[in-house]
């Protein structure tokens, strides 16, 4: 009897010491992923930093919770602005008269009289400098005729973006019922706005005037105070209202890699751009990124059947980079591009014809799709004939 009592009790110490050391094998792991993950924005309710040409997140908190996106909503704005200047449906030197409806808008503004006109270029000074919700909804009525048709359009590119928790009624931020986004949404809103460098040259401006040559003379300085205090920044969109806090997108550069960081929620300016400025500080030390091809750079030639040109080139639809931590050997990262030798025709420009992939020994980096740099018409049968008959004639 003794010698199986004896026996029980050297199983339960047993298993007493296989507890404890699994607690002290959990509590060093829990450890050591506090110490691996850095304390950012802790006064904010929602955060994220990504990197520009990958998209790759290098820190977040609750990056998807809904939240009210106070003015950073006229990132959406500018980005439909550009957009329609791209198209070459809208040109900086057009005017905009503001509605009174449009010079009715409270809160930020530039204060538009009703029947007032002013370029587009002057507009987006109002809004990307001084946020002006009176430039906002004037712009939005004359790109799409109303502010409603205007928002079913902002509503429609978050959609095309992907962004499944963003829904906007307006186009400036100001507190409505179902208006929101989260810091993940806003993250890439922002990243699609800076592929656009025109908008670099209102959101990257401290400081500039309206109406500067009248006794009206209206001083804009930029809401976000990083532009000028925190070299590399250059956008994008401040935000405030009392039920969203202090909210803040920005974007700088340093060294070549490009990042976009979001706060919001923030309990006061101060607190929010320091915040903003320990990630932009934690993303630009602790990652660098090399540049491989630009947009539009050439990066295959195959040949086109049946086309009026026999070649077209493939160009990348993007910024392609490689995202790396400081210090990482990247020796053994390898390019391949996935294409037809020959693909046929018509061709439009921007058609996705293949696709380049990155490696690093066997693991897979980055895909990005390569375009069609030009249109390739399909060539007619007189044209195919002339080029099979000047074929065999030269033959020997």
């Amino acid at each position: 009897m003794k010698r199986v009592f004896g026996i029980l009790v050297c199983f339960m110490l047993l298993l007493s010491g296989t507890s404890v050391s699994f607690a002290q094998s959990e509590k060093t792991k829990q450890e050591k992923t506090e110490e691996t993950t850095p304390k950012l924005a802790e006064q904010a309710s929602s955060a994220i930093v990504i990197e520009q040409d990958t998209g790759k997140v290098l820190f977040d908190k609750n990056p998807n919770e809904k939240l009210p996106p106070a003015s950073m909503t006229k990132i959406m704005t500018m980005l439909l602005i550009m957009e329609q200047v791209e198209k070459g449906k809208l040109k900086l030197t057009d005017k905009v008269r503001a509605s009174e409806h449009a010079a009715s808008m409270g809160g930020s503004q530039i204060f538009l009289e009703p029947g007032e006109e002013m370029t587009v270029n002057e507009m987006l000074k109002g809004i990307a400098i001084a946020s002006g919700n009176d430039a906002s909804v004037a712009v939005a009525e004359h790109i799409a005729g109303s502010e409603e048709g205007f928002v079913n359009m902002m509503n429609k590119k978050a959609k095309d973006l992907g962004l499944k928790n963003t829904h906007f009624q307006n186009p400036t931020g100001l507190p409505a019922k179902d208006h929101y986004s989260t810091a993940n949404d806003m993250a890439i809103m922002a990243k699609e706005l800076m592929k656009y460098p025109l908008i670099r040259k209102y959101t990257g401006k401290y400081e500039d005037y309206l109406r500067a040559d009248t006794d009206k003379k209206f001083w804009l300085v930029n809401t976000n105070k990083l532009v000028r205090f925190y070299p590399g920044v250059d956008g994008v969109k401040t935000g405030f209202t009392t039920e969203a806090k202090y909210c803040l997108t920005a974007s700088a550069e340093k060294n070549g890699m490009r990042v976009i960081s979001v706060v919001m929620g923030a309990p006061t300016s101060k607190e929010r751009n320091n915040q903003v400025t320990k990630l932009l500080d934690y993303a630009f030390g602790q990652y660098m990124t090399k540049k491989l091809y630009t947009r539009g750079e050439k990066i295959k030639t195959v040949q086109v059947g049946k086309g009026k040109k026999e070649k077209v080139d493939l160009v990348a639809s993007d910024n392609v980079s490689l995202l790396m931590k400081k210090g990482e050997n990247m020796d053994k990262v390898k390019q391949e591009v996935i294409a037809e030798k020959k693909v046929k025709a018509p061709i439009k420009k921007g058609d996705a014809l293949g696709t380049l992939v990155i490696k690093k020994d066997k693991d897979v980096l980055l895909k990005q799709t390569i375009v069609a740099k030009e249109d390739v018409a399909a060539a007619s049968w007189w044209e195919l004939f002339k080029r099979s008959f000047g074929m065999f004639s030269t033959s020997k």
